[in-house]
């Protein structure tokens, strides 16, 4: 049994994308299967307004980002979007290359409130 990890990254071009990455549920018992212990230095919640838009921007650092309200669309810089709802998540590691310098019209995501319902997650820090 699995879990399937939603991966926000950069490829090597420097651009945002998305992959599927599997995550074993080994520990635990039949009834309630686990992972293996997850990594975490903090936690902070976030509510975004109706209306709420960024402009593009690289992660800070890696971080799971899960919805407890409302949903969130990610953009990348390819035209593509991605929106996620309450219950769902993301591994958002799309850092700036190594010696990078921030370009907006090639590097990372951009993130933006959609629907009637405020935005409401939780990002957990490795």
């Amino acid at each position: 049994m699995n879990f399937t990890k939603v991966v926000l990254f950069t490829d090597t071009d420097g651009r945002a994308r998305f992959r599927e990455e599997s995550v074993p549920l080994d520990q635990g018992k039949p009834e309630a299967r686990l992972s293996a212990l997850l990594p975490a230095s903090g936690a902070q919640l976030r509510h975004s307004p109706v209306g709420f838009r960024s402009s593009f921007h690289c992660s800070p650092h890696t971080q799971w980002v899960f919805i407890l309200s409302g949903a969130m669309e990610i953009g990348l810089q390819d035209g593509s979007t991605r929106v996620f709802g309450p219950g769902e998540h993301f591994w958002s590691a799309d850092l700036l290359p190594a010696g990078a310098t921030f370009d907006p019209a090639v590097h990372g995501h951009r993130s933006a409130q959609v629907g009637d319902q405020p935005l409401v997650t939780l990002f957990v820090r490795d």
